[in-house]
């Protein structure tokens, strides 16, 4: 039992800390980013198994984890609350050329990777040919250009 409390405690606290370090982090993983990944991958490892590094432990680990997480998932499906809260939604970040500035710093967005988004997604160079930038859930910037730049 104890391997199951173990990974649904790991499980709930990554959910958490995952969802309040927010959309952006990871949308573009840095080098660093990767290594921080790595290391807490391994600081999890230690924290799940403990001094169990038996077979069975490990798969009683591994099916706690996928339970919880298909569990979860269904229950999202049914609450839209959670799916908000676990998943986010889509937030607007400029509107007519304009940033909004109080979103942005929420979400430790700046005008460069609006811009950045833009040139890649649109080939668009400047921030007045955008008419809407949105933050998607998953992290990454769509960008709406306006109509004469279409």
């Amino acid at each position: 039992m104890e391997p199951v409390l173990r990974g649904a405690a790991m499980y709930f606290f990554l959910l958490i800390v995952i969802r309040v370090a927010g959309k952006r982090t990871l949308a573009e993983v840095t080098t660093f980013d990767l290594v921080l990944l790595l290391i807490i991958g391994e600081s999890t490892q230690q924290a799940l198994i403990g001094n169990d590094f038996s077979f069975t432990n490990a798969f009683i680990l591994i099916i706690t984890l996928i339970l919880i997480d298909i569990g979860l998932s269904i229950i999202k499906q049914r609450s839209g609350r959670l799916d908000k809260w676990i998943e986010g939604t889509p937030v607007i970040i400029m509107k007519d050329g304009a940033p909004l500035t109080e979103t942005l710093r929420k979400a430790r967005i700046d005008e460069t990777d609006i811009l950045e988004a833009a040139r890649k997604l649109q080939g668009l160079e400047r921030l007045e040919q955008i008419k809407y930038a949105i933050l998607e859930k998953d992290g990454g910037i769509t960008i709406v250009p306006k109509d004469e730049y279409r």
